[in-house]
């Protein structure tokens, strides 16, 4: 069964970058213009093959390769807390908090039901941090023209 990247980025985090590519399971967004810096989002794999706990982010420059990277968990964020719920599913319990694509057979995303909120505030937080938006320059405030609308005095 395939992950559905692109729907899951695009509906479920609909994250705010304009610049952005799903190629395989990966995300690349380019947060900053004219910046070499981009971002890359994958699902982060358990030690099970086709089971994923969270979405693994780097900061990627084209000369020197990664330079941070951050582990977001979808237990940490409530990514599947109303579908565990209802599956009475705790922590420590097989299947809680994970996505898997096992079952061939359905034609249903594995993260149906996801709620990305909580992974959306993260990752925006972070993208911040590396892709600060470019300061504003303040103008000087306007000044009040003086009114020329009494006729000068004559003598």
């Amino acid at each position: 069964m395939a992950l559905h990247v692109q729907q899951f980025f695009e509906d479920v985090l609909a994250l705010p970058f304009d610049e952005y590519a799903v190629v395989g399971n990966a995300y690349y967004a380019a947060p900053q213009p004219n910046s070499a810096l981009r971002l890359r989002i994958d699902f982060a794999p358990t030690i099970r093959h086709g089971e994923y706990d969270g979405l693994c982010l780097r900061v990627i420059h084209p000369d020197h390769s990664v330079l941070d990277t951050a582990m977001l968990r979808f237990a940490d964020h409530g990514t599947f807390a109303r579908r565990d719920a209802a599956r009475d599913l705790v922590a420590g319990r097989d299947g809680y908090a994970v996505i898997r694509d096992w079952h061939a057979q359905t034609s249903q995303p594995p993260w149906r039901g996801a709620d990305g909120a909580g992974l959306r505030t993260a990752i925006e937080q972070y993208a911040h941090f590396w892709f600060p938006p470019p300061p504003t320059v303040s103008r000087p405030a306007a000044q009040p023209t003086p009114s020329t609308s009494a006729s000068p005095r004559t003598r």
